[in-house]
């Protein structure tokens, strides 16, 4: 926006113990350049930089709050989705008071912002990552069906289940008539526009803007040489779905026990990082299932990796794999591809619709849903014919560059916003 709105004055909303305005831009500079690759060392190290970008201080104005505890989604043990919502209105508040801006750019995803900004006369724009609620959950409780956002209790309860489908199809409401507020709303995807269409029914405001996925150095690593490797990159959370990748692993040793040992082993990587004693639980989980598979040979972990490692690892692998479903875009398989790493992705979401997907006629990767599917689908990857697996190498990578660039985002992006600029207003604009 400084490069290409230039005398706009930018207004950062931001909380109370951020820091000094120099602390805050110098954590925006950093020496590695992969978002996706970065966001796995958040917990290991809070004082990282994080984005490469250097930015100047003229121009920028950061506005603190107070009350930004009232957004934090731990402070709600019940009702979380409509406890949090309304609690970020308290934080809105305190928002408005100090400064309303002739734009209100959310990219956090608390929709009921939006009427609060237009009740203070703002114009809002939005750039939407994931909605709060889509058709999916509302689906899986109406199947009864256990997942990370809909617990074994409620799925096995009728009753319960059915408790749980009002409040969601209430909440549903709500964040409906707030998202109704954007004067324009930026999407990640074509799975989020779909859910965000469906809820908002703004359609005609609504357009997709790939996130920026800067792969420079990714693209530079060579095709050639690759290891029998399969590399997973992904936090360690529940909706990750790491025990899918491992079950995978041993259908395909059993199937291909020529894979288990000597020259021909196989072996999966999964590269993450440990925030919290809970994501500590779930790799302790993880480490119980590959020695209840007899897997300790084939299964690394490893926590916290630095990004020069992160970047040697996926310049040797021969496979990426991705096993969250309905994920929303899915920066990593972004990563596999600009890396040379022939992505095995899950056939939902953002990978099936927007990324794993042919370019110029060539295909650039695999999709799966199952274990056995996703065991099928490596072998495959694994056992490509040297000619065919560069063939598919060089076309993910291109795809990658010619759809998700930085620059194709930026123009987008800054577009948007210029769109809600009032006509014929002078000096500086906030």
């Amino acid at each position: 926006m400084q490069l290409r709105l230039p005398g706009t004055v930018l207004a950062l909303y931001v909380w109370d113990v951020a820091g000094s305005p120099q602390q805050i831009l110098d954590k925006a500079k950093a020496s590695a350049a992969t978002t996706g690759l970065l966001r796995l060392r958040a917990a290991a190290d809070d004082s990282r930089n994080q984005f490469d970008l250097d930015i100047r201080s003229e121009g920028i104005v950061f506005i603190r709050l107070r009350t930004w505890a009232w957004l934090e989604a731990k402070r709600y043990k019940r009702f979380t989705l409509v406890a949090q919502s309304l609690g970020a209105l308290i934080t809105g508040w305190e928002a408005m008071q100090q400064l309303v801006p002739d734009i209100f750019l959310e990219t956090v995803g608390f929709a009921f912002l939006y009427p609060l900004a237009r009740l203070f006369g703002t114009r809002v724009v939005s750039y939407v990552h994931y909605p709060t609620i889509s058709s999916d959950m509302l689906g899986k409780v109406r199947r009864r069906e256990s997942d990370f956002n809909n617990a074994g209790a409620v799925a096995k309860s009728g009753a319960l289940s059915a408790l749980k489908l009002t409040y969601y199809r209430l909440f549903s409401r709500m964040y409906g008539f707030a998202g109704s507020f954007c004067d324009v709303v930026m999407v990640n995807s074509s799975w989020t526009q779909g859910h965000i269409n469906d809820i908002w029914r703004i359609p005609d405001r609504t357009g997709l803007v790939f996130p920026p996925c800067d792969t420079a150095r990714l693209i530079q690593l060579p095709l050639a040489g690759r290891r029998r490797t399969i590399i997973s990159v992904a936090q360690f959370r529940p909706e990750k779905n790491h025990a899918l990748q491992i079950e995978a692993l041993r259908i395909l040793l059993r199937d291909n026990p020529e894979m288990e040992t000597g020259d021909n082993r196989v072996e999966l990587v999964l590269v993450g990082s440990v925030r919290n004693a809970d994501d500590a639980l779930r790799v302790e989980k993880l480490h119980k299932l590959i020695a209840k598979f007899s897997l300790q040979d084939n299964v690394r972990i490893i926590e916290n990796a630095s990004y020069d490692y992160l970047q040697s690892l996926l310049g040797s692998a021969s496979v990426g794999i991705h096993t969250m479903r309905d994920e929303h875009f899915g920066i990593s398989i972004i990563e596999y591809m600009a890396a040379g790493a022939i992505p095995v992705a899950h056939n939902s979401g953002g990978p099936k619709l927007d990324i794993v997907r042919p370019y110029r006629g060539a295909q650039t990767g695999f999709l799966a849903t199952t274990a056995r599917e996703y065991a099928d689908q490596l072998h495959t990857a694994l056992t490509l014919p040297v000619g065919e697996r560069h063939a598919m190498q060089q076309a993910a990578r291109d795809a990658v560059v010619a759809r998700f660039s930085v620059n194709a985002f930026s123009t987008e992006f800054v577009a948007a916003i210029k769109s809600q600029i009032p006509s014929g207003a002078g000096g500086a604009r906030q």
